[in-house]
């Protein structure tokens, strides 16, 4: 049973997998297929048998196997996966299926509260140009899956996994002959995150730190530190970066180090100082992720800035610091409430041209300052109408997406198409 198709690929590429290598399949998801927009005649014509639109107890009752989307809140207390294990069902998670028996020496994984998608797609940048007969991959949360495509065994893999994601890989959710962790991993940084999935700060914490836990796949995790004072030092002169923000250039140091020690664990190769300088030539042309800080140009003067994937408040503080002029800027923040402290957003509202508040939390955004507009587009039209060539209109909104949006990339190109109404003029 696969629990949750989900819209990132993941459910449908773990069925497809499955599938394919004659397993009994059933998938089943709480959405449509019209909500979901999946076209279900490929899945059919695999054998795949669907359940849309509901979870029935007796299918988790008679499951052998469910393949779990990560993204199921509190799965510990869910009727139906706890049917499943009444059962006696086995648990895996699309991800897990990808390592299968892999060498963990080839795996990295990077987790972390903000900066693991930068500074996972930075290692997978890097480690392309630098050393192409790696056949570096990238997957995890960021997107994407191996299933469809299995790379070679020894293709290097760099994971970016998220809390729910090590809860099931390696925290308490799977069984422990299951869990696995990869050869090298880092933590970014944890600040509170999710507390309606985890229920706990603690739980939340937790999660991310079993991605250096010893497991089956490996027995001694090597985990790098976010920052390492001495090597960071000798990397900062050479450092090169298109995307902008001293938090960039944190996750390009720790992207240089994941880098650098990846290929030592996999090839030893001599002269280290040299390899060192050339990972940090690598980015030098990283252009960053979309929805990421990203740049959209001028409108009629006015600097528009991507960075949808902003999810928490530390997020958007680091956003709104990696410009010199806060008193410039014109953030757009709020949206799906996940109990989160956002008194970090609140408190930049004194600092910045203007604060205008979006969403389920927006109405608790303005406390200290601002306007709250409901929806982006009118925010951005408020915006464009009072902001000055120079200006910054930045989208950066500290909260999930899903109370307007189905995910950050869509919430992301109503932005950009929101912005273009107001281009009168070649800019």
């Amino acid at each position: 049973m696969v629990m949750g198709l989900g819209r990132f690929g993941g459910g449908l590429a773990a069925t497809r997998h499955l599938a394919r290598r004659g397993a009994k399949v059933l998938a089943t998801d709480l959405g449509t297929a019209d909500h979901l927009g999946l076209a279900v005649e490929p899945l059919q014509e695999l054998g795949v048998r669907l359940r849309l639109g509901e979870h029935r107890i007796d299918d988790f009752e008679n499951a052998d196997l469910v393949i779990v989307n990560p993204a199921v809140p509190r799965p510990w207390s869910n009727p139906f996966l706890e049917a499943a294990r009444a059962g006696g069902a086995r648990f895996l998670t699309e991800i897990r299926l990808a390592i299968g028996d892999r060498p963990a020496h080839h795996l990295i994984g990077i987790t972390g509260t903000a900066g693991k998608s930068t500074t996972a797609a930075m290692v997978h940048h890097a480690l392309r140009r630098v050393r192409p007969d790696l056949d570096c991959h990238l997957s995890g949360n960021i997107g994407g899956s191996l299933l469809d495509a299995p790379p070679p065994k020894d293709s290097s893999v760099v994971f970016e996994l998220s809390s729910f994601m090590l809860h099931w890989l390696a925290g308490d959710g799977g069984d422990p002959e299951d869990r696995a962790t990869p050869g090298l991993a880092a933590i970014t940084n944890i600040a509170p995150n999710h507390l309606d999935w985890h229920e706990a700060a603690d739980h939340y914490a937790t999660c991310k730190r079993a991605i250096s836990l010893s497991t089956p796949t490996c027995k001694s995790p090597r985990l790098l530190p976010a920052e390492d004072p001495t090597v960071d030092a000798s990397i900062e002169p050479g450092l090169r970066l298109l995307v902008p923000g001293e938090h960039n250039r944190r996750n390009a140091r720790l992207a240089i180090r994941l880098a650098f020690e990846h290929v030592r664990l996999r090839s030893g190769r001599e002269n280290p100082q040299g390899l060192l300088e050339e990972i940090t030539d690598s980015l030098s042309d990283f252009p960053g992720l979309p929805h990421r800080l990203a740049s959209l140009g001028r409108i009629n003067g006015v600097h528009a800035y991507d960075d949808s994937k902003s999810t928490t408040p530390e997020a958007t503080c680091l956003a709104v610091e990696a410009f010199e002029e806060t008193e410039r800027i014109h953030l757009i923040a709020g949206g799906y409430d996940k109990q989160a402290d956002l008194a970090a957003i609140t408190a930049l509202a004194p600092r910045l041209a203007g604060l205008h508040a979006i969403g389920a939390t927006g109405a608790a955004l303005i406390s200290e300052g601002g306007t709250y507009h409901g929806t982006l587009e009118v925010a951005v039209d408020a915006v464009m109408s009072v902001a000055h060539p120079g200006d910054v209109i930045l989208l950066s909104p500290g909260c999930a997406s899903w109370d307007q949006f189905a995910n950050y990339e869509a919430r992301g190109a109503s932005f950009a198409q929101a912005l273009e109404r107001h281009r009168t003029r070649p800019s």
